[in-house]
């Protein structure tokens, strides 16, 4: 049974920062690659990082590009967001998932995602 447990959401106000964290345990979750989603109030989840399994390969979305950083720890099955300068556009429930392959080849798609947490919330306040 694989688990996959988010924390370190939050209130914030505009401009101020969070850092998410993804534990992930029951399967070898350093042998894939890993990401992040989000849904806000009324919308689709959307994509919003990944990050191979070494690490070497990271990915954004343009809507978080050069204010989030995405990093892993495989020692700790741990993955990262840091996410400075936020928006209140960003306030939605944040998902990570571990993935089905290795690299990020479709790795903005939901569906290449085969474990899910049950998110965190991060608001920001304008």
């Amino acid at each position: 049974q694989v688990q996959v447990v988010e924390s370190g959401g939050g209130l914030v106000q505009a401009g101020g920062s969070l850092r998410l964290s993804c534990a992930a345990s029951g399967r070898t979750s350093s042998n894939y690659a890993m990401g992040w989603f989000r849904q806000a109030p009324g919308k689709e989840r959307e994509f919003v990082s990944a990050v191979s399994w070494s690490g070497g390969s990271t990915v954004y979305a343009d809507s978080v590009k050069g204010r989030f950083t995405i990093s892993r720890d495989n020692a700790l099955n741990t993955v990262y967001l840091q996410m400075d300068g936020l928006k209140p556009e960003d306030t939605a429930v944040y998902y990570c998932a571990v993935g089905k392959a290795r690299t990020l080849v479709r790795g903005t798609l939901a569906e290449n995602y085969a474990y899910w947490g049950q998110g965190t919330q991060v608001t920001v306040s304008s």
